[in-house]
């Protein structure tokens, strides 16, 4: 790629501050015609604050935005669609009582009391055959897959006569195999001449999918490159400021005594006859591919969906786990996939959410929150898992995705957990946060905890796991450990392939 073309989008030395906060200090973009221009960055980079600004949510302290050259202001959305720019984001925003061709052109104004509803599936049909995909228009939104709502997302954007459009980790919630149709369709948009800008904290996605790599740190400018001379070492090194040679890093601990024992675990409809051991002191990896089954058994060991089968014995007493608060009481702790919709209460502060578990231990006397004791837990760890903040009292909303996952963590922590369950522990999060939290994992292994790690991430399984279990389709296919824990061999069972399953305990 060159820059003989004349760019779509340029914008020169855009700043924003909230308060305190300076967001985005000076920072520039390009974006050319029939291009994937990656933006990438920490948490708190600035990225979100400048989709923003691009989308009209926001308007800039400072800075200057051209369109083909000529300046121009973006006060709202519908502004910045009529310049030609548009947003999709991880979650698709549709109308499931609306059908498809509805939900395409939603955002068109002024067409009247009457719809022309033949020219509208006809167009609607016509613009996703430029897609060359097959959806059918007539059929309600409600229950199409994530990768069926992010092709109407897309097909929506360009019914909009969309130049420049903006997508914000869009392959979040997708399997590998949505993911390689949305870059497809990303091709197929590249080669109509849009400008894309992609953001992704999946790096293997930005160098399979990108032309150009732009990196943003602590709300500046620090790089663009084309991506053919970038590497993975350089883009970490220009997002943290710091070389991350060693990127998954965990100290062997000392294995102690046998914590959790489960033998023929069964959920119906779910996996069947799961056995496997926990020690103190050990992390179990729980690997797999999409639907493999492994949040499920989390689920059941921690009591929200319990087992039908089975037996479990934890530090030698065999129970019948039936409910989270149960398995709170015993030590258990379990850190959920969806950190916004199950792991935190956004609009409530940091320090309310890390006491809410074990809030009946901060009431004082007639049932009042003793809220001296909430903050001073509170406190104490936001210092020790450094959660960036200047106030315990801010709501969990505000914070970015990586100080959010580390209020979920002193949130069960402070239940003082013998055994922790990790689920997707980094999804989401840039990978500065991720090393933090591979640190705490680490901290938490050498106090002498039980760890459970389910990741979709195998190069995390591989390198912070002493042992290995891996399922697919609800069955395990084996338990690795020492020189067995090799990514060939994790896969070639995730996949079904495995000459022969293994147990150790």
């Amino acid at each position: 790629m060159t820059d003989e073309r004349k760019p779509i989008l340029t914008i020169n030395g855009m700043s924003k501050r909230f308060g305190a906060t300076q967001a985005l200090d000076k920072v520039s973009l390009t974006l050319y015609p029939g291009e994937v221009h990656a933006l990438l960055g920490e948490n708190g980079a600035g990225k979100s604050t400048l989709i923003k600004i691009m989308t009209g949510i926001y308007q800039p302290d400072e800075g200057q935005m051209l369109l083909d050259g000529k300046p121009i202001e973006i006060h709202n959305t519908a502004q910045a669609q009529s310049h030609g720019i548009a947003a999709i984001y991880q979650e698709p925003m549709i109308f499931p009582d609306l059908n498809v061709a509805e939900n395409i052109f939603i955002s068109h104004q002024g067409r009247g009391a009457i719809v022309n509803w033949g020219k509208m599936y006809r167009d609607a049909e016509d613009i996703l055959a430029k897609l060359g995909v097959h959806i059918d228009v007539r059929r309600q939104a409600r229950g199409l897959t994530l990768a069926a709502q992010q092709t109407v997302e897309i097909a929506k954007a360009l019914s909009l006569k969309t130049r420049v459009l903006i997508m914000d980790e869009p392959t979040a919630s997708l399997s590998a195999h949505e993911v390689a149709q949305l870059f497809r369709l990303v091709r197929n948009l590249r080669d109509q001449g849009v400008a894309i800008l992609f953001i992704s904290h999946r790096l293997e996605e930005v160098f399979e999918i990108s032309d150009r790599i732009t990196i943003f740190r602590d709300g500046q400018f620090v790089s663009s490159n084309l991506a053919s001379d970038v590497t993975t070492q350089s883009a970490i090194h220009d997002m943290v400021g710091r070389d991350m040679e060693s990127f998954f890093v965990k100290d062997k601990a000392k294995r102690g005594e046998l914590l959790l024992s489960v033998r023929g675990l069964t959920k119906y409809g779910k996996f069947s006859d799961i056995s496997f051991d926990v020690y103190h002191g050990e992390v179990l990896g729980f690997a797999g591919l999409v639907g493999a089954g492994r949040t499920d058994v989390a689920l059941a060991l921690f009591g929200i969906e319990p087992a039908d089968e089975g037996q479990i014995i934890f530090d030698g007493e065999p129970i019948t786990m039936t409910s989270p608060a149960q398995a709170t009481d015993l030590g258990i702790a379990y850190v959920p996939e969806d950190r916004r919709e199950h792991g935190l209460v956004l609009p409530m502060s940091i320090a309310s959410n890390i006491t809410l578990p074990i809030l009946k231990k901060y009431l004082g006397r007639f049932g009042l929150v003793n809220y001296t004791a909430e903050h001073e837990t509170a406190e104490a760890y936001r210092k020790r898992l450094s959660i960036r903040t200047n106030s315990v009292d801010v709501q969990a909303n505000d914070l970015s995705g990586g100080n959010q996952q580390k209020v979920v963590l002193s949130k069960w922590l402070n239940t003082n957990p013998r055994l922790l369950i990790l689920d997707e522990p980094t999804r989401g999060i840039d990978v500065g946060a991720k090393a933090e939290v591979h640190s705490i994992v680490n901290q938490l292994a050498q106090d002498g905890l039980g760890i459970i790690l389910i990741s979709s991430d195998l190069p995390e399984v591989l390198a912070m796991s002493d042992r290995v279990l891996v399922m697919r389709e609800g069955q395990q296919m084996g338990i690795f450990e020492g020189d067995e824990i090799d990514q060939e061999v994790i896969m070639t069972a995730a996949m079904g392939q495995a000459e022969q399953t293994r147990m150790s305990s």
